[in-house]
């Protein structure tokens, strides 16, 4: 793509009505909305949304925007019967209707009834909560396409737990991230560690994409670090739903970290991830594979901001992708340019 989408305002604002707002975005966690009664904020690129589950226990999902005036209205999350904005204490149920609005009753013709927070799709897959802002978008299960099937195979989705949240942000456009993570070339020259564990070989290291997911297969390397080898997990699975949502599931114990790359400007981007555990891994396991995975995402905070840097310069306008050990790149930038220029494509 021109590297010219990695820093123009125009394309950022274009990919929120073509991408953002059409697309499976991961928010967070079940066990944030398990209980009836409770709420999570968050967002879909840069998109508002809050998921809520009502006392009847259905999961919901709105737009988190009030109908007044626009106003972002919840925050956070946990447990209470409504949802008030705070500009002016319009008051939602978590059903998503609209239950109360000062001085209302002065108005002719206000009808409660007729308003409400917009609905928006959600859905789980294991542990984890999408939603998708375009009401007539396909199901979140053919978006993932084979990917639960291939992840069940080495871990069991629905026995993990949520452990813990790491949030970060880094000086990069979301594209240069994505692209970031749909490639092992850098990882023997840019990972030592990381290399240490997994066989990063071209010959050993599988890549493999199919509608919107692109996936990637590690085996544990030969007589590699031995506190990730002899668990459960025999190998590692790396997997990315287009537009912004990676998996990663490491070899030993039980794991899985996932979330989203968030554009909030044309060169920053908002990340997160969720940790989970299956009930039994210890602490001490978890410390360490923490301490191996921050290594890494460090490694790649240095290696994105520096492209952003070369791309910003102007001085040149496209790169060149190597079609084996970047072809997961070439699929990402396809479905890109496919929804920023349809009229573009072949």
């Amino acid at each position: 793509m021109p590297w010219a989408w990695y820093s123009d305002p125009e394309v950022l604002r274009r990919e929120g009505e073509r991408i953002f707002a059409r697309t499976w975005q991961y928010v967070g966690h079940r066990g944030q909305v398990a209980a009836d009664g409770s709420f999570c904020a968050s967002t879909a690129g840069e998109i508002p949304v809050v998921v809520t589950r009502a006392r009847d226990g259905e999961l919901r999902a709105f737009l988190n925007v009030c109908r007044h005036r626009g106003h972002v209205v919840a925050s956070g999350e946990g447990t209470r019967e409504t949802l008030q904005c705070p500009y002016h204490a319009w008051t939602y149920g978590l059903d998503g209707r609209l239950r109360t609005a000062p001085r209302s009753d002065r108005e002719p013709g206000f009808e409660l009834d007729e308003i409400a927070l917009a609905p928006i799709q959600v859905d789980t897959w294991g542990p984890m909560v999408f939603v998708n802002p375009d009401l007539e978008a396909a199901p979140l299960a053919d978006a993932l396409g084979d990917a639960p099937r291939q992840l069940a195979e080495i871990v069991d989705m629905d026995s993990l737990e949520f452990r813990f949240r790491s949030e970060f942000e880094v000086r990069a456009n979301w594209k240069i991230t994505c692209e970031n993570f749909l490639e092992c070339y850098h990882c023997a020259v840019a990972h030592p560690s990381f290399s240490a564990v997994v066989d990063v070989s071209p010959d050993a290291y599988r890549l493999e994409s199919s509608g919107l997911v692109s996936s990637q297969f590690g085996p544990l390397r030969r007589n590699g670090d031995s506190s990730f080898a002899g668990g459960e997990v025999p190998c590692s699975q790396f997997h990315f739903l287009w537009p912004n949502f990676g998996v990663n599931v490491f070899p030993g114990q039980p794991n899985l970290s996932c979330g989203p790359m968030l554009p909030v400007g044309p060169e920053r981007t908002a990340r997160f991830l969720d940790y989970f555990f299956a009930p039994g891994v210890e602490q001490s396991w978890v410390d360490e594979l923490v301490n191996f995975d921050s290594q890494v995402g460090r490694e790649d905070t240095s290696l994105v901001e520096s492209v952003q840097r070369g791309v910003r310069s102007g001085m040149l306008t496209e790169g060149r992708l190597l079609s084996e050990s970047e072809s997961l790149v070439a699929h990402f930038q396809a479905l890109t340019r496919a929804a920023l220029e349809p009229e573009t494509v072949p």
